[in-house]
């Protein structure tokens, strides 16, 4: 199949959607399939052979976080030509209803269109007096797909009807055969938590586990606490309680291996986030390269864990909670032991291998229901 794939979040920026995008896309070209993807970049070299920028993206507050999105003439034109010269079998269009090319591209697009939706919003007034604005694009979409029962809430909430539930995937293999570091590991006095996450974004909640270290640091004197990810680390590190001082370390940036490296190195990975998370991607990462997780007890970080049975749950916002679930994994070598073969084993589920065939199941529904439709208005034409 030809398949057109399109993220309206910048490549240019580590995400989650952009994540998913470009991993899907390697299953697919994996699979045979012609693949060609459509993104926000602020250049002409969106990253790879593949990938087609849609122009400049911008930084717009949007649901708790900061997105950098592409709409006006420029996007309007790049996508047009994109979506012309793809001459595409089915269009995969992600997060549609996000002011961004995915919208334009629907409002480009005849043919097959599956639509993932990956936010989960609660009830919006801008969505709602949008909808007027958004219905011709969105009808044109065959086939929904939900990451999540948060996400599919969302779709149910503002579009109404409801969305065929696909998790996002991971390729567990490439954490689980991470090799750890020995700057990263546990020197027997000194074990490692790992937080990774952009830092200036509060609902990441990297200032609920600070407040948390002086507390952890009081049952684990030699504790340290790696931080990773994008962002302004000098004033991340203003942040820092005084007696937390000389137990948190700012990586920065890491590149994948290295990311992947240092989950496999760490004797406990920490989500502390305070909402607006309709999966949790970074928790399969964890748990694939066997690090014991604990997490905020959103109800999407819930249901990847299985309900705690696969983590250590806290109560969100909550640092004291935080600090007393860390330090009861970091004491209990047993414990840690069995999250992370727990971990483990529930990672398998969301391998690409399972995922990604469910997403080109789609595909192939969608086509036969087009064509179907097609051939139903040939007959009364």
């Amino acid at each position: 199949m030809r398949i057109g794939l399109v993220s309206p979040y910048s490549f240019d920026v580590p995400g989650g959607v952009q994540l998913h995008v470009r991993d899907l896309a390697t299953y697919l070209l994996a699979k045979g399939h012609e693949v060609s993807v459509l993104a926000p970049s602020d250049g002409d070299d969106a990253g790879a052979p593949y990938v087609t920028s849609a122009g400049g993206a911008m930084p717009i507050r949007y649901n708790g976080s900061v997105a950098r999105l592409a709409f006006g003439p420029v996007a309007a034109s790049r996508t047009a030509r994109w979506v012309e010269r793809g001459d595409f079998d089915v269009l995969h269009v992600h997060e549609p209803m996000t002011p961004s090319v995915s919208l334009l591209a629907l409002r480009t697009y005849d043919g097959p269109v599956v639509a993932t939706f990956h936010t989960s919003i609660e009830r919006s007034r801008a969505l709602q007096l949008a909808q007027p604005f958004l219905r011709p694009a969105l009808e044109k979409i065959t086939g929904r797909i939900a990451v999540s029962r948060a996400a599919r809430d969302t779709v149910a909430r503002h579009l109404g009807g409801d969305a065929a539930l696909v998790p996002n995937g991971v390729y567990v293999d490439r954490f689980a055969t991470a090799r750890p570091e020995a700057r990263w590991q546990d020197g027997g006095e000194r074990p490692t938590i790992a937080f990774l996450g952009r830092m200036g974004e509060p609902r990441k909640g990297l200032r609920v586990l600070l407040d948390a270290v002086p507390l952890i640091a009081r049952a684990h004197p030699g504790v340290r606490v790696l931080v990773a990810g994008p962002g302004d680390v000098a004033a991340a590190r203003r942040e820092v309680p005084a007696s937390a001082e000389g137990h948190v370390e700012f990586l920065g940036l890491l590149s994948d291996t290295e990311k992947a490296s240092l989950l496999a190195s760490c004797d406990a990975y920490v989500a502390p986030n305070t909402g607006g998370e309709s999966f949790g991607i970074i928790l399969i990462e964890a748990m694939s390269a066997g690090a014991p997780v604990v997490a905020s007890d959103l109800e999407a970080f819930a249901r990847v864990l299985d309900d705690g049975r696969c983590g250590v749950l806290f109560d969100t916002g909550d640092a004291a909670a935080l600090a007393h679930a860390v330090t009861g994994v970091l004491a209990d070598r047993g414990a840690r032991d069995a999250l992370s073969r727990a971990g483990r084993e529930r990672a398998r589920l969301y391998d690409w291998s399972a995922v990604g065939q469910q997403v080109v199941s789609a595909y192939e529904t969608v086509r036969s229901s087009h064509a179907a439709a097609a051939a139903v208005a040939g007959r009364r034409s």
